[in-house]
């Protein structure tokens, strides 16, 4: 009989669990892989500062030396922030770090199957992945799809990445059963903008409305994870028109380059932080910001 996961949990992720306060899970590919040190570092303080904020209390999730954690303190999360060769871990890879003792960040995929394990409904990341441009001939679709079909996890992001082809990608989501839901607005956000040119298959305007539809999923029986598509504050958005010319500059150099499977996303993302003078940063700090404070509430609004 195979031995179950063994989690290591901060005190403070454990006391709210145990006592049924309201944690968020937080993804740490964004610390290895999405921004560089030590702004990298900053922001994931900035983030659980955020979340604790709002009354909820942050769990990042990373394997350490083969460990898997829920919830870092400041120290694990700097050297984290400044570890090198971190694997980036999906749920192809996840207990292969695990069984071989390595350090793997976790992806969207990762993270939900972490957080159903210890116990935690909702997750706020950047935006999820997706399918990729060009996937007709590539087959790179991402694991957070099937992911989002078969974990119950509620996740908040921005929408899905917009270097993804966004329409092929609500539809995988449909098809795989994925309720997706835009917060506020009736439009599909797009990262770092705030409309995709395309309407959400479903809006709700309150956390509390999205903790109710969520009890109603779980009353039903079988249910997957649910997307919240939280569009960037408008103060902070890139409008879409500017973004798809640098999304093509950014894919051209990657097909150049011959950048594939997992190295796809980080380079496409440094690629537009260099065509964007940084801005693309800025309002991914933002938008990571903006997602964790609404899962806070959600997660909150569940707990009660």
């Amino acid at each position: 009989m195979t031995a179950p996961i063994r989690i290591e949990k901060t005190p403070e992720v454990a006391d709210a669990l145990s006592e049924g306060r309201p944690v968020v899970a937080l993804e740490s590919t964004i610390i290895t892989h999405g921004m560089p040190w030590p702004g990298n570092r900053d922001m994931a303080l900035e983030v659980e500062a955020a979340i604790r904020a709002e009354g909820a209390v942050p769990a990042t999730i990373a394997v350490i030396d083969g460990q898997l954690h829920a919830g870092l303190d400041e120290d694990a999360i700097t050297r984290l922030a400044q570890a090198k060769d971190v694997m980036k871990l999906s749920r192809a890879d996840f207990a292969y770090a695990l069984a071989e003792g390595r350090t793997g960040a976790t992806t969207v995929a990762a993270t939900m199957m972490a957080a159903r394990l210890a116990g935690i409904s909702v997750f706020a990341t950047g935006g999820i992945g997706g399918v990729h441009q060009g996937a007709t001939e590539s087959f790179d679709i991402s694991a957070d799809l099937d992911e989002l079909a078969r974990t119950p996890v509620i996740v908040v992001s921005a929408g899905a990445k917009a270097i993804l082809d966004i329409p092929k990608t609500l539809e995988a989501l449909e098809t795989r059963g994925v309720p997706v839901v835009a917060f506020g607005q009736d439009a599909m956000p797009a990262f770092w903008s705030r409309d995709s040119g395309l309407r959400a298959p479903l809006r709700l305007d309150e956390p509390a409305a999205i903790a109710r539809f969520e009890q109603s999923r779980r009353a039903l029986g079988g249910h997957g994870g649910m997307l919240v598509a939280n569009p960037v504050p408008v103060e902070d958005e890139i409008p879409a028109e500017v973004m798809k010319t640098h999304i093509a500059a950014a894919l051209s150099r990657a097909a150049e380059q011959g950048i594939e499977a997992k190295a796809v996303t980080p380079f496409l993302l440094g690629e537009i932080l260099e065509l964007t003078g940084g801005e693309s940063l800025r309002t991914n700090i933002a938008l990571v910001l903006n997602n964790a404070r609404l899962a806070a509430r959600i997660a909150g609004e569940l707990a009660s």
